[in-house]
């Protein structure tokens, strides 16, 4: 298959790409036949008999089971904050209303 400069803009067009520039037109041009070109020699190779890879290993997820356990309590939490108002934290303002 051949990438042609109508097919570039109707491609550029779906990807919402400029390339008004002539230079990096050229350059995409390139870039994109080459893989053109690297997906076509991927088709030739013979296939038949190999399995599909689903997976990159055999290893299966180790899960451990899900147990509760205590967390910290409200005052050891704001012990290390350095500003806080009873049982909140205090941060700066990152909302401006206007």
């Amino acid at each position: 298959m051949k990438i042609d400069e109508t097919t570039l803009d109707k491609i550029a067009e779906l990807a919402r790409l400029d390339v008004s520039n002539p230079a990096e037109r050229k350059q995409l041009l390139g870039d994109m036949q080459r893989v053109i070109d690297f997906v076509e020699k991927l088709n030739e190779i013979d296939t038949k008999g190999v399995e599909p890879l689903i997976h990159l290993s055999e290893e299966q997820d180790v899960l451990r089971e899900d147990v509760a356990t205590p967390g910290l309590s409200k005052h050891d939490v704001l012990m290390n904050s350095p500003v806080k108002d009873s049982d909140y934290f205090k941060v700066p303002k990152v909302v401006d209303k206007s």
